[in-house]
């Protein structure tokens, strides 16, 4: 009888990983498919026919020095915790028959070979070998990842692009982030994480056998994006000097991260902060297969000791004094991941908080969580993992302590301030959602401006403990707008029958949002007559002239301290805040017909709210939009001025897209975005 002889294995590349909904990874050579699901593959065979009673296949998987063998069947029963492989009977073609693999939804994730054996009489055998690399599969009902809505897989998996938000609670600020999972070189990039990481350069065996587990993998991947403890994605940068890096302000997506670390041989990037840290983080796991999302806290807690209080010290002058080592962040930001918690138990299934921020050590490792967040809730403080950083960082109490000399001379306490907001990205719109709730009792709704502001009012009413009864509120008349002077009211309430009269001094200091205030760049002081129960209303305003300099992108201190000129008792409220910063726009020409692979036409345009020239440096991108970055330099214009930048771009890929733009001026601590989401068609 003539011999079989396998002359090709044609993967199948296109049509799996359009079944597997992976071919967004075309740029990549290899076949991504995932597991719970069977991808198929083509035999070219020559000398003769695959004779099915005298001709059997075998297949053999390896990951590493892990292998499992399976004989191909002629039947199309898949298991979800075991290997399969089968023809189809029904139509087989004997010259070019296809073979069907299947993965567990258990399966470890990773990059496999395979063996496909074919034996005839005689136990002649014939091999062809082959790769593909394994992924998470969220669409699998039986996957540790399965997430139950099309619109959440969409936003939460495939989603290339986002937004982050920063600023404060009163003043937020949507940052357009590019995601970049499916851009050349970054699935390989996760991939290498992976194998890079020391739990699998330690114990390769064992790393493979718990990268079945989302708990495990996102551990593993928590810990790598940063670089404390091994050769991880980012290097973490607090102090302003970037000069030897990258300002973590200056980047706009994970690609170009992740790209530059693999191409150096796995050295860390510099720089990162919170917001680049979580937005790699989500990158990596939505590459992976784990639905992901990006989660800021505003106003986060970072307690050192644990006893869920942090202490701020101010002088009698209202200035923000740096005498602890607790503190509030005005943002933090962390990303959720979606997975069973089997370790746990059902009940704590859902999003787990992961935070690969360098703060704290887990495991004698720096990374945090998974945290599920109805444990957070719940306080369920013993469970695994981190459950009590987390939970300090949403329910701290905050105690604002006036010093003199080394003297206490008031206390005050905020008990709502600490997690005042938490919020994501809302599901196909690009606005917030306020996921608060989620991890904690709410008292009061903090979805509008106006709300906000009031709860803000009854928060600096509510924690002044003063035997004066002299109450004050200090609160914004509206968000203030970069080129719009700052104007706030400070209000005082005497409580008692009896005349007053009120030393009041106010002070304002630039802030990095983790950090504790510089100097104070604007004061004032003033001195208030009060009759008995009367109610004063005072206003103020802060410049353009006086905090542009200044402040930037960073935040703004304002504190209030009373002086009952009598009794020399003192009264203190405060507030953090940012200037919103004007928005780039961005106009697509024939908006409602982009087309893939048809040229299309965009329009980015400024004008100049400053009160002096500015300029600086325009970058466009945009993932499935732009191959790379458009640069333009933009000269120094005049207040009021309006520059416009005509850009052309080519789409590849169809869905809706986001074309970002970032301006970072040179004259100011500052950058200007924009984004604009485009709908990209068939041809």
């Amino acid at each position: 009888m003539e011999d079989i002889v396998i002359q090709n294995v044609n993967l199948e590349q296109s049509e799996n990983m359009q079944r597997h909904r992976t071919d967004g990874f075309s740029s990549s050579k290899s076949l991504v498919v995932r597991r719970g699901a069977p991808f198929k593959l083509s035999l070219q065979l020559g000398g003769r026919e695959f004779d099915p009673k005298s001709d059997c296949l075998r297949v053999k998987v390896m990951l590493g020095r892990l292998c499992v063998r399976m004989a191909v069947t002629f039947s199309k029963r898949v298991s979800s915790s075991r290997w399969t492989a089968y023809m189809e009977s029904k139509n087989l073609d004997l010259q070019n028959p296809s073979v069907f693999i299947s993965a567990p939804s258990s399966a470890p994730v990773g990059c496999y070979r395979f063996q496909l054996h074919v034996y005839s009489q005689g136990g002649r055998r014939r091999t062809a070998l082959g790769k593909f690399l394994l992924l998470c599969n969220p669409w699998c009902g039986d996957d540790d990842v399965y997430i139950p809505f099309e619109d959440q897989r969409e936003e939460y998996v495939a989603n290339d692009a986002g937004l982050l938000f920063m600023g404060t609670a009163v003043n937020l600020v949507s940052r357009p982030w590019s995601f970049d999972q499916y851009e050349p070189g970054v699935l390989e990039s996760c991939m290498s994480l992976l194998q890079v990481s020391p739990k699998h350069q330690t114990n390769q065996r064992l790393d493979y056998l718990k990268r079945n587990d989302p708990v495990y993998i996102s551990r593993v991947v928590s810990a790598m994006i940063n670089c404390e403890d091994d050769c991880g994605v980012l290097k973490g940068n607090w102090s302003g000097d970037f000069k030897n890096g990258v300002s973590p302000t200056t980047w706009t997506g994970s690609g170009d991260i992740l790209n530059q670390w693999a191409k150096s041989g796995y050295k860390p990037v510099k720089y990162g902060q919170c917001w680049v840290f979580a937005a790699v983080m989500c990158t990596v796991m939505r590459v992976l297969g784990i639905p992901c999302r990006v989660v800021t806290n505003f106003n986060s807690a970072h307690d050192t000791n644990g006893n869920l209080v942090i202490e701020e010290y101010y002088s009698e002058k209202g200035e923000k004094l740096k005498l602890s080592k607790d503190s509030v962040w005005n943002f933090h930001v962390w990303v959720e991941c979606w997975m069973a918690r089997k370790d746990l138990g059902s009940g704590m299934d859902g999003w787990q908080v992961l935070d690969p921020t360098p703060q704290n050590r887990s495991g004698g490792v720096f990374c945090c969580g998974p945290s599920p967040v109805k444990a957070i809730k719940k306080r369920c403080m013993e469970m695994f993992y981190d459950i009590p950083f987390v939970y300090a960082e949403v329910n701290a109490d905050i105690h604002m302590i006036i010093m003199s000399q080394g003297r206490v001379l008031s206390l005050s306490k905020d008990t709502e301030k600490v997690g005042s907001l938490i919020c994501t990205k809302a599901i196909g719109f690009p606005r917030l959602e306020n996921i608060t709730g989620d991890y904690k009792l709410i008292k009061s709704p903090t979805s509008t401006l106006s709300s906000r502001t009031s709860t803000i009012s009854d928060r600096s009413t509510s924690r002044t403990e003063s035997r004066s009864q002299v109450f004050v509120i200090l609160s914004l008349d509206k968000a203030p707008v970069a080129g719009e002077p700052v104007s706030f009211t400070v209000k005082l309430i005497n409580k008692q029958k009896m005349r007053k009269a009120m030393k009041l001094h106010l002070n304002a200091q630039a802030k990095e949002y983790n950090h504790s205030p510089s100097d104070t760049f604007w004061a004032n002081s003033d001195i208030a007559q009060l009759g008995p129960m009367e109610v004063k209303v005072m206003t103020y305003q802060i410049l353009p002239a006086e905090y542009e300099d200044v402040v930037g992108d960073d935040l703004i201190n304002l504190a209030a301290v009373v002086e009952d000129m009598s009794s020399h008792e003192r009264t203190l409220a405060s507030e953090e805040f940012n200037i919103a910063t004007p928005k780039l726009t961005i106009q697509v020409l024939d908006e409602n017909s982009v087309k893939v692979n048809e040229e299309q036409t965009a329009i980015v345009s400024f004008k100049n709210p400053y009160s002096h020239l500015v300029g600086g440096e325009l970058i466009v991108a945009g993932a499935g939009l732009i191959q790379g970055k458009i640069l333009f330099r933009l000269l120094p214009m005049r207040t009021g001025g309006k520059v416009e930048h005509r850009i052309t771009f080519t789409p590849n890929m169809v869905g809706t897209k986001m074309l970002q733009a970032s301006l970072k001026l040179s004259n100011i601590n500052s950058t200007i975005r924009g984004f604009k989401m485009v709908i990209v068609d068939k041809d």
